[in-house]
């Protein structure tokens, strides 16, 4: 069972890849739904959530407050540490779960993983593949797709590890800067080359 890693920065047209992968026939494991299935309510990750950061960042209907959440951590990096000590032993166990599942069927597994660079680099990957667009690019999208100011669009942007960092990882890039089609076409060549 081929098991790639898929990962790109805010905006880097990593979704598109994998759902194009998808249509192919590979399984995609999301780290970012895992995120959110092991801290859902009633769950020991969000409990344990709420007993370091404070039950106020359970809403009433027993969800987790992002926001809330996000306030406490961001720009605080000893409060950050605290919360990913929590969230990834939890979302490793689970990713590892979804890929031995996957095994059984012998299917190609992405796991499409933000942050591969700064959690997962160090897995055995048979393959990393890097969604690239330069950061002006993934600004205007992030303002024309989903609204942000460009101000915020770039500490976004620079919230995340570096273009470089990510590059560094990869053994296959595909430029997501162009056209659809291009991004399209690229993530086909990929898959006859997992599949060949």
């Amino acid at each position: 069972m081929p098991l790639i890693a898929l990962t790109g920065g805010i905006a880097s047209g990593k979704s598109t890849i994998a759902r194009r992968l998808a249509e192919h026939g590979a399984v995609i494991v999301d780290a970012d739904q895992i995120v959110r299935d092991v801290q859902a309510p009633g769950t020991p990750v969000l409990a344990a959530i709420a007993a370091e950061f404070g039950g106020d960042v359970v809403k009433t209907d027993g969800t987790l407050d992002r926001a809330a959440l996000g306030s406490r951590v961001f720009g605080h990096p000893d409060r950050l540490a605290a919360l990913n000590a929590i969230v990834h032993p939890a979302v490793r166990a689970e990713s590892e779960r979804r890929f031995a599942e996957a095994a059984r069927d012998d299917a190609v597994v992405v796991y499409d993983v933000p942050l591969l660079a700064e959690a997962r680099s160090h897995d055995p990957w048979e393959l990393v593949v890097v969604a690239h667009a330069p950061a002006d690019v993934r600004v205007a999208r992030l303002v024309e797709e989903r609204g942000m100011t460009a101000q915020d669009a770039r500490a976004r942007i620079a919230s995340q590890v570096s273009d470089e960092a990510r590059l560094a990882l990869a053994d296959v890039v595909i430029d997501t800067a162009g056209t659809m089609a291009h991004t399209l076409a690229q993530a086909d060549a990929l898959w006859e080359r997992l599949r060949g």
